[in-house]
């Protein structure tokens, strides 16, 4: 069928279709899921990014010189203009991989008996998955702890569910709803506030006084808020 997410729902429910009775509430819950999933973990992700690319000029020069480049005078980076960036992307994965959204992801449930490691694993058992752990494993990844996008570049490795080292949004049917219009959005933002500006610390302020404290929650998101400056560069 033609529409979207909304559409979908509510042809399920016209047409009684799903194991249960889908009513207007539970539609509510699924659209405020994705909402929340969507716009939550984007914002801690642009500021993650931000922070990575604040301590690491390089990179900072490199991927705002893809950008201008690629978008010249147009004044403004649209989504159909990310797929022409591939460090820019590269760039995105790797803040993803140092600071996923969500560390442990929406817990789990062992549907049978199973081993593992050694460990034996009762069917009902609640599981919870450690993408963060998971992403700087260093018999996975070469120098986990560093900010090297690079690594993405000619690789087929992504943050969609198919690649188990890489699991910032989950996978399989437990996967987060709210994946494309989360990764849309944070795209959107970072590339534009990159071509937009040129960013520079706070007077005295050196990149080693930028820290990675996180503050508790369900979202990673940043203890100390990040302060730059921005000069405008159009």
């Amino acid at each position: 069928m033609e529409g979207d997410i909304v559409d979908l729902l509510l042809q399920l429910k016209k047409e009684q279709s799903t194991p249960i009775d889908l009513t207007l509430e539970d539609i509510k819950g699924i659209l405020m899921n994705v909402l929340v999933a969507g716009s939550d973990t984007s914002a801690a992700t642009v500021v993650w990014a931000m922070t990575a690319l604040i301590k690491n000029p390089k990179v900072m020069n490199k991927v705002q010189e893809e950008i201008r480049k690629s978008i010249g005078s147009k004044g403004i980076v649209k989504e159909d203009d990310v797929k022409n960036m591939p460090y820019f992307t590269a760039m995105i994965k790797e803040a993803l991989r140092l600071y996923p959204p969500v560390p442990l992801l929406v817990p789990r449930e062992s549907m049978g008996k199973s081993t593992l490691e050694g460990y034996e694993i009762q069917a009902g058992t609640i599981l919870y998955v450690n993408s963060w752990a998971i992403a700087r494993d260093p018999e996975i990844w070469e120098n986990p702890e560093e900010f090297i996008p690079e690594r993405f570049l000619n690789s087929d490795v992504d943050f969609k569910g198919q690649h188990y080292e890489l699991i910032p949004f989950g996978a399989g049917r437990r996967g987060c709803p709210g994946i494309a219009l989360g990764v849309a959005s944070a795209e959107l933002a970072l590339s534009n506030l990159l071509y937009t500006f040129d960013w520079e610390l706070p007077h005295g302020m050196k990149k080693e006084d930028v820290d990675t404290n996180v503050r508790p929650g369900i979202t990673m998101h940043k203890k100390n808020e990040l302060c730059l400056i921005a000069k405008n560069y159009l």
